[in-house]
């Protein structure tokens, strides 16, 4: 069997250190692990790699990431871009400095300089410092939010985005034509360091980072702004340094950071699983916040990409906000005080993913803004920010995805925690400034616009069984899309695989005008919505819901009606 003859391969060919082969060696007698780590090899898809640590082709470890790197290295010397370098930073993960400075080498040892940053920091940071730099692209080390035993890989380009459309693909093959490990180049960090290809980075970018944090500030923070209490966690991961100094810096005073996820964890101890999503990794943070009698709660992920809030209620209690709430509140302060200072610009564009909440499209018609919808995938609206650059055609103001990922400003291409932190903070202290809480001004968003209300469904399907089973059910709803899901009626589905947008009641078909992708969109009426696809990091299908209701009580209603049909159930 082949995955068997690659097992071989790696227990006997000196090129792999011993450490590598002892690990396979105690799993001589566990064929099903054995077929797991090498049935396939990782796959390097549109973003980078993400997987499990630990020996084996279809495993994160320093063989698959020197691959990956030399293929990327084959690609910018074809592109002629040695000589503006790579700019590499890395998170608290297990394995994370070992693979960035292994990156960095492999790209020096193809005559590529190489900008490392001298000790963990967000992605968004890298995102900035590569432009910044004037870098022809950008690595993360990091799997995000994914739990412990994951690490991953992220490619950026030039305009500070991670790859796309054709770049990915093009990377991608220069990846897949690598076959022997041992085509990977590396060399010494003495001699790298000697030759001026490995460049250590760190404060200079740091300060600069967060200056440009600064000048996206629409109100200073008074004095009354400055007895907001805030509790942050950046649950053992990269914000902790940059949220307090930005923080700090515009003049918040009563910051309470959670002292068991100050400093970095890769077992993530605390946590486990370490998803702002996740109500569990606020409960230190909770303890804490009622000790200090604190007004919000912030949690950042390991690379500070994506941010989770929790405020207190009415009742004094803390309720999470999900991620369709918090990008309302900050799209809906942006754009109002924007408009109030006069500074909103008439070609203003908003941006959300296909799969988040359809409040934003009420918001960017009050402040007659354009609403621009893209694949899931920030990269998409790092895409549009550059098209706006070249054309002229809009100003980006915000863009946001339901899955806690919000921009606020174009220092970086990608999600930026730090800055969400920065915009939502100063929202409260505004709002308090006025007599009311982030929980209030919810509240009038929703009196607003709508109740809109929206939630998500993911069902894991791990290992070969589970990948085809999630491929089962796309195809299913493909072949028999559903008519009729509780009280709504579909209207029209959304096929981004086949680029096609059929009208149920007249059969006519036009294109999604998108990039192809796996995802299946069902419009109903009454403005609700249903979107499935899998997962591009985690071995799961996500089924995405959206409704609107007359209250908050019929919306929660109506939603979980929605959620519980019988046409979204997966055996």
């Amino acid at each position: 069997m082949e995955y068997l003859k690659k097992y071989e391969e790696w227990i006997t060919n000196p090129y792999f250190d011993e450490e590598t082969k002892k690990e396979l060696l105690e799993l001589k007698d566990d064929d099903n692990e054995i077929k797991e780590r090498f049935y396939k090899d990782l796959e390097f898809g549109t973003g980078g790699l993400r997987g499990i640590l630990g020996a084996g082709v279809n495993r994160m470890n320093l063989y698959t990431v020197r691959r990956a790197t030399q293929g990327l290295a084959n690609y910018i010397l074809k592109q002629d871009g040695a000589s503006k370098g790579v700019a590499i930073a890395y998170d608290s993960r297990r394995m994370s400095p070992e693979f960035a400075m292994d990156t960095a080498l492999c790209l020096n040892a193809n005559g590529i300089r190489a900008y490392l940053f001298e000790s963990l920091r967000p992605t968004p940071e890298l995102s900035y410092a590569l432009r910044e730099l004037g870098c022809i692209a950008g690595i993360v080390i990091t799997a995000s939010h994914n739990p412990p035993e994951y690490n991953g890989y992220k490619v950026y380009w030039e305009d500070g985005a991670q790859i796309t459309f054709p770049k990915d693909v093009e990377i991608i093959s220069e990846v897949n034509a690598i076959t022997d490990f041992a085509e990977a180049k590396t060399m010494k960090k003495e001699d790298a360091l000697e030759a001026g290809l490995l460049i250590m980075i760190g404060k200079d970018i740091d300060d600069k980072y967060i200056e440009e944090l600064k000048k996206l500030v629409i109100n200073p923070v008074t004095e009354e702004g400055k007895q907001l209490k805030i509790v942050y966690t950046p649950l053992n991961g990269t914000g902790n340094l940059p949220v307090r100094k930005i923080l700090k810096e515009i003049g918040f005073e009563q910051v309470y950071i959670v002292p068991e996820q100050e400093l970095p964890d890769s077992e993530f101890t605390t946590v486990g699983y370490p998803n702002p999503e996740d109500p569990s990794v606020f409960t230190l943070a909770k303890q804490l916040a009622n000790q200090v009698g604190a007004d919000i709660i912030l949690a950042t992920d390991p690379d500070a990409d994506r941010l989770g809030v929790q405020v207190r209620n009415n009742e004094g209690e803390f309720v999470l906000f999900n991620g369709n709430m918090t990008g309302a509140l900050i799209a809906e302060y942006v754009f109002s005080q924007k408009k109030e200072h006069g500074t909103l610009p008439k070609n203003a564009a908003l941006i959300k993913t296909i799969v988040t909440g359809n409040i934003s499209k009420q918001i960017a018609t009050h402040y007659d803004a354009k609403l621009i919808e893209v694949l899931t995938g920030f990269k998409y609206i790092g895409e549009q920010i550059k098209l706006f650059e070249q054309t002229g055609s809009n100003e980006y103001i915000f863009g946001y995805e339901e899955s806690y990922g919000y921009l606020v400003g174009t220092h970086s291409r990608d999600k930026d925690a730090i800055v969400a932190v920065m915009t939502l903070c100063e929202a409260a202290a505004y709002y308090k400034s006025k007599g009311i809480s982030l929980y209030d001004q919810m509240m009038n968003i929703y009196e607003k616009y709508g109740y809109y209300k929206e939630d998500l469904v993911a069902v894991t399907l791990k290992g070969i069984e589970g990948m085809e089973k999630i491929q089962s059910i796309m195809e299913g709803y493909r072949k028999n899309p559903p008519m009729q899901a509780g009280e709504y009626k579909v209207l029209k589905v959304r096929d981004y695989k086949n680029d096609t947008i059929t009208d149920l009641a007249t059969g006519k078909v036009t294109p999604t005008g998108l990039p192809k992708s796996d995802v299946l969109y069902f419009e109903m009426d009454q403005d609700a919505w249903c979107a499935i696809r899998p997962s591009g990091t985690e071995p799961k299908i996500k089924f995405y819901f959206g409704v609107k209701g007359n209250s908050m009580e019929d919306a929660s209603e109506r939603l979980e009606k929605l959620m519980n049909d019988e046409v979204f159930k997966v055996d």
